[in-house]
């Protein structure tokens, strides 16, 4: 047989998919059904190794479930909008689109070469129109229902380049463009009223098929607390300020009252020293400040009335409180917090406990917060001696009474705040007219078309703010002068409903169809990184909800069950853009061919594991590639056609179906799948002109398809078959996997001394005789009885002497 050619062959079953338009589907709502997607790649360059896990593995799973008789959706496309492109386009690379166009072909022209099973007449990249049109017309529909508002929020500034910085820009508090030195602003922006979901986002992870990490990630980042909110007035600014606290029972020993940097009314205080503390503390990341030992602050001068006890409190901005919780403001009670008692030790506060042991055991050198059985409170005027839980509850009622405080849930969750100030996303449909205020732009006038700007830096104002031209425009509402608005939306909002419009992407009358997107929802199969099983599937899960409540689509949940897959590394590291260590692979398919390395990129390790990328590997695969393609081809010109003779050959071809069947479609073991198939082509190698080589060669085959579709497709032609991507999946033969004879291992306490060949159904005694009269073990026995046998049926025999 001629030598294996993977560039001619993959070229020519990449041209016979896509003349016969193999992975295209129609919406006729045929069942069974099965929608599988990978999380959509952002067009910053090329692809990486990262990407060929995730894409090789949907494709994989793709294959195999469209030739166990399902109707499979499998689309693609690109979370085009971004920062990145923007960044290149002001250090001279050109216009984002035009970035970002080339680097789509290039990346869809790679995507093509590896031979990936999409329907690419449903693409859909973000930064198109006719995307985007709909993306505004839904944020209209979330403005009429009041989840979109805007309202004044703290962000970080650059004072030398004049633009809001995003988290990722910020370097040790400086700019990472420029390096002057970040400062804190507060700036009206865009926000989804996300928390009006916050209950149903963390009951309906029950009713997904995630994994319980994801869930768990997803259930702490809502972070649901049951407490009390209790208002304490501050004296001097004559104001109300909320406190949530999960311990109402340690009011009476609250000592002071601290407020977090980004608090609204921090901009109030006239003070010098607290708007530089506030400067600098804001540039520090959220993590940084939670973990930090050394505790910072300044005093306001202001105070704080306890509502239980009339005690003024002194009120202090420090940056160990957070916005990320509760509501930015705390009573400090360090008797029973160790951050508060860190806090007051550093600026010789008073601490005062009012929750004590039964046993009455104080340890003043830190703060009690364990809670105890028993524990009582303290110092806490007439709630004295109750215990904790039943004080606290106490407490509360009588704030509540007197309009102080109420029982409440709290969660971490905040709004989303979406609007951005950059050029390269989607324009908010908004227009701002001095008489009529805030004004949606109508339906028949969307989309609101991104205009060509010459200039993407920042000036004070977002980079928008330039088109003068498309700035001015007249009111929807009373036809005077007004001005559109020109922050863009966060890309997030772009990919948390991508998934839509995949199912009726080329709809000009709507977002989608309520059919279309009804029958193919949710995605049954998910695929992507744990790093996006926050922000992203969080917010995509809101999307569906609103839009499950506006009676656009009929199902809550936007992803039925989720693959977490690991990470490809570099040296230990992550492989991305921003690590430097991006091996990509198109070199890689052009040197080993696409097959190699799809299998290898499966074969390195568990798929939800992470993964340290060899290119020896990929030399590795292909050997087995031409292994492959050699002992079928002797097959195909050696073996005698017939009915199979059901000898050993056949009989592992039958277990290899069922291996592999099992390891992707319930497992997702797809590394033991291609072991599975690796053992069975050994055995063909060993008989490839008898009876049952013919059966292995085409078992062989078929389960190597959704890997190396490129080399099993034209060998399934050699072995006089056609169209191996509509074949039906083998099936295996329950008979064929029934065994003659079963491996019992002979113990003597516990260690090896013989192998045993029986019979599946041998009885336990007759298993004991067996042992027993095996030379071996007799010399370990000695003649003694021992006193003890454990017997495994079918499996094990061991004495204990």
């Amino acid at each position: 047989m001629e030598r294996y050619d993977a560039q001619a062959i993959e070229e020519k079953w990449q041209g016979v998919w896509e003349e016969a338009h193999a992975f295209e589907v129609w919406n006729d709502p045929i069942e069974p059904k099965s929608y599988v997607l990978e999380m959509l790649p952002y067009p910053s360059g090329t692809l990486h190794m990262g990407h060929m896990l995730v894409y090789t593995i949907g494709d994989v799973v793709t294959r195999f479930r469209s030739r166990r008789g399902m109707h499979v959706l499998h689309p693609q496309g690109f979370d085009a909008f971004g920062l990145p492109a923007e960044n290149a386009a002001i250090s001279g690379g050109g216009h984002p689109r035009q970035m970002t166009d080339r680097n789509i072909a290039s990346i869809t022209r790679s995507m093509r070469r590896v031979g990936w099973a999409y329907d690419w007449t449903r693409l859909v990249a973000t930064h198109e129109p006719e995307y985007y049109r709909w993306q505004q017309w839904q944020f209209l529909r979330f403005l009429e229902r009041g989840l979109a508002y805007r309202r004044a929020a703290p962000v970080k500034w650059c004072p030398n380049d004049q633009t809001v910085l995003a988290n990722e820009q910020v370097r040790d508090g400086r700019c990472e463009r420029c390096g002057a030195e970040v400062e804190s602003r507060l700036m009206e922006q865009w926000f989804f009223r996300i928390t009006d979901y916050a209950q149903a986002l963390l009951d309906d992870l029950d009713t997904v098929d995630w994994p319980e990490s994801i869930k768990a990630r997803q259930r702490n980042w809502i972070g649901r607390s049951e407490g009390a909110e209790i208002l304490f007035r501050i004296e001097e600014l004559d104001e109300d300020v909320a406190v949530f606290t999960t311990r109402p029972d340690t009011l009476y020993g609250a000592t002071f009252f601290v407020l977090a940097p980004e608090h609204e009314l921090v901009p109030r205080i006239d003070s010098e020293e607290v708007r530089e503390y506030v400067r600098r503390a804001s540039v520090k990341k959220t993590a940084d400040r939670a973990a930090a030992t050394d505790k910072t602050g300044v005093f306001t001068g202001l105070h704080a009335l306890n509502p239980v006890n009339g005690e003024r409190l002194p009120v202090y901005v420090a940056d160990y409180v957070l916005t990320d919780y509760g509501t930015g403001a705390i009573m400090a009670v360090p008797a029973h917090d160790q951050r508060d008692f860190d806090f007051a030790a550093a600026f010789a506060l008073p601490v005062r406990q009012v929750v004590r042991r039964a046993d009455g055991e104080v340890d003043g050198s830190a703060a009690y917060v364990e809670h105890t059985e028993g524990e009582v409170l303290v110092n806490s005027g007439e709630f004295d001696g109750l215990l904790a839980p039943e004080g606290g509850r106490g407490i509360v009622e009588k704030l509540a009474a007197g309009g102080r405080g109420r029982f409440a849930i709290n969660y971490r969750l905040r709004d989303w705040g979406f609007s951005r100030q950059r050029y390269w996303g989607c324009p908010i449909p908004i227009v701002y007219c001095d008489p009529c205020g805030v004004v949606p732009v109508p339906d028949d006038q969307l989309p609101v078309v991104l205009p060509e700007i010459e200039d993407y830096k920042p000036k004070g104002v977002p980079p928008l703010a330039q088109a003068t031209d498309w700035v001015n425009v007249a009111c929807p509402s009373c036809g005077g002068a007004a001005r559109r608005e020109t922050e863009t939306m966060d890309t997030f909002v772009d990919s948390s409903w991508y998934f839509l419009r995949y199912c009726d992407a080329r709809n000009d009358s709507e977002p989608f169809g309520r059919g279309a997107v009804d029958y193919w929802s949710p995605v049954d199969l998910y695929i992507g990184g744990v790093d996006h099983a926050t922000v992203h599937m969080i917010y995509a899960r809101f999307w569906v909800k609103v839009l499950n409540d506006l009676g656009m689509l009929g199902f809550r949940e936007p992803f039925a069950q989720f693959f977490s897959n690991g990470w490809v590394t570099l040296g230990n590291v992550k492989m991305s853009k921003r690590a430097g260590n991006v091996v990509g692979p198109d070199d890689f398919v052009a040197r080993y061919g696409a097959d190699a390395c799809r299998l290898n990129i499966l074969f390195l390790g568990p798929a939800d594991e992470d993964m340290e990328w060899t290119e020896t590997s990929v030399e590795a695969m292909r050997r087995f590639v031409r292994r492959l393609w050699s002992v079928v081809g002797d097959v195909a010109e050696q073996a005698p056609a017939g009915e199979p003779e059901n000898g050993p050959l056949a009989r592992k071809a039958h277990w290899a179906i069922t291996k592999v069947t099992d390891d992707v479609g319930r497992r997702f073991a797809f590394n033991t799948a291609i072991a599975a198939i690796m053992e069975l082509v050994n055995g063909l190698s060993h008989d490839r002109a008898g009876r049952d080589a013919r059966l292995a060669a085409e078992t062989a085959v078929s389960l190597i398809q959704p890997y190396a579709p490129h080399v099993a497709e034209e060998l399934w032609a050699r072995l006089g078959h056609e169209r191996l991507w509509e074949a039906p999946w083998p099936v295996a033969d329950p008979a064929m996997l029934e065994v003659e004879t079963v491996e019992v291992v002979v113990q003597v306490n516990g260690r090896i001394r013989d192998r045993l060949h029986v019979s599946p159904g041998t009885a336990e005694d007759e298993l004991v005789a067996l042992a027993r009269a095996s030379e071996r073990v007799q010399e370990y026995l000695d003649g003694s009885e021992a006193p003890r046998t454990i017997v495994v049926p079918g499996k094990l025999v061991n004495f204990v002497v």
